[in-house]
């Protein structure tokens, strides 16, 4: 039995699942998440591949776990960066900033990818896990629908087409041919254009 580090069995496996998911995090950077394996996981975590299975059974649940988290600090990281006043052509450059961010940070394949290696239905839990970004860009263009700001005819297709555009920039940002800041600079300006903002 491994040894408890922890004061109580529940802080162990919460210290756990936190290095498990450091672990996912740091390979991620290296070598992509498509690539990598349960058994670089636990090598990478400093634990059995028997203790990562009694956390995560297979690869499509790690996944999830790991996308849950991702998730929430792209929600945190948007909500701490922007003041209740911000316009909507701010907060759609903010979006787009951390979006692509999180692709350098986070590399993985485009959602054909991730669905061929995951199969149809664990990509459909990992999309239902991304949801809440989703719901942030659809209310951006619905406040700049209202105030005039941008010209949206179709929120939900919006939504989709700017999602494409920013994975677009994935391999330039990847293979480090293009910043952060210059790929903001053009996926915000492309999409505002689109939208009829003023820039």
């Amino acid at each position: 039995m491994p040894r408890i580090s922890a004061a109580t069995i529940g802080e162990h496996r919460a210290q756990t699942q936190e290095r498990i998911l450091q672990a996912v995090s740091r390979l991620s950077r290296v070598q992509g998440i498509d690539a990598i394996s349960m058994t670089d996981v636990a090598h990478e975590a400093g634990i059995t591949r028997t203790v990562l299975y009694n956390y995560y059974p297979d690869k499509a649940a790690l996944l999830l776990a790991f996308t849950e988290r991702v998730t929430h600090y792209f929600i945190e990281a948007y909500t701490a960066e922007l003041p209740p006043s911000a316009s909507p052509s701010e907060r759609l450059r903010a979006f787009v900033r951390l979006q692509l961010a999180g692709l350098v940070a986070h590399p993985h394949p485009g959602a054909a990818g991730l669905s061929a290696s995951l199969g149809p239905d664990a990509y459909q839990r990992l999309a239902d896990h991304v949801a809440p970004m989703q719901r942030i860009l659809v209310e951006i263009l619905d406040s700049g629908a209202a105030s005039g700001d941008f010209h949206v005819p179709d929120v939900a297709a919006t939504a989709r087409m700017i999602m494409a555009v920013i994975g677009a920039e994935r391999e330039p940002l990847i293979s480090g041919r293009v910043s952060v800041e210059a790929a903001e600079e053009i996926v915000s300006g492309f999409v505002l254009r689109a939208l009829g903002s003023a820039l």
